[in-house]
């Protein structure tokens, strides 16, 4: 236990802020911990973001942001760094270019599962590629097919937007689930939906506790890359940026 108070998550707020004014509240196990935090704690496939902190007299790199107790996110230095004592302000700056190139492939891994739609078993983020798997006993279609799918729903450049349900809600749709082998975020009463398309474009909805761009056009161009069968009813298919 801790008398910590949960960090505010900056990046749940604008996921687009590369820099914010930063207070240390507390050193914990090594790493920072802040009262607001830009950088996502690793979870979901998505990793945790870097960067740097920056204060009068002082910086240090950011290697690594984890899920702490209580709420609390943990921001890692790098080896030998020495941390500004509890109550320092200064600014934290997002290793934007990173963190904006998952947020497309997370983005992107999103559309995958509509355009493949089976159960998720497994996935990764990546800031150039990501991958899912999926419970699929038999080949999908060919690459270029998905592909051509994938570019037409980027194309379209959708909306993604956010919104809440409660716990119950979620436990009474079951249906929006996609992932089989990670948990979606509950436990706080409220979990967040990120929605892709509006009204009658809708395309997906779904839990999830990442990062995304705004508009599904920000993704880009796209490619499937190997498609591996992995044990009798698993298979991966990758997924990567082009550009």
């Amino acid at each position: 236990m801790t008398d910590l108070p949960a960090t505010r998550l900056l990046f749940r707020e604008d996921a687009y802020a590369q820099q914010a004014p930063a207070r240390v509240l507390a050193h914990l196990d090594g790493a920072l911990v802040l009262e607001a935090s830009l950088f996502y704690p690793a979870g979901g496939g998505q990793p945790g973001d870097t960067g740097r902190l920056v204060w009068p007299g002082g910086a240090l790199t950011i290697t690594d942001t984890r899920k702490g107790p209580e709420g609390a996110v943990l921001l890692v230095p790098g080896a030998g760094q020495a941390l500004p004592p509890v109550g320092t302000e200064g600014t934290q700056h997002l290793d934007w270019a990173r963190r904006y190139a998952m947020m497309r492939v997370h983005t992107a891994l999103h559309l995958l599962s509509v355009v493949i739609p089976l159960p998720v078993t497994g996935g990764q983020i990546g800031p150039e590629k990501g991958r899912l798997d999926f419970d699929m006993p038999e080949a999908p279609p060919e690459r270029a097919a998905l592909e051509e799918a994938l570019q037409a729903l980027v194309a379209r450049d959708l909306p993604v937007s956010e919104d809440w349900i409660t716990d119950a809600e979620l436990a009474a749709n079951p249906a929006l689930v996609k992932t089989m082998s990670v948990a979606p975020p509950m436990g706080q009463g409220r979990v967040r939906l990120v929605r892709i398309g509006a009204g009658a474009d809708q395309v997906d909805l779904q839990p999830c506790g990442g990062t995304h761009v705004a508009r599904t056009g920000e993704i880009g161009g796209l490619r499937i890359g190997k498609i591996e069968k992995k044990g009798r009813q698993n298979r991966r298919v990758a997924l990567h940026l082009e550009g």
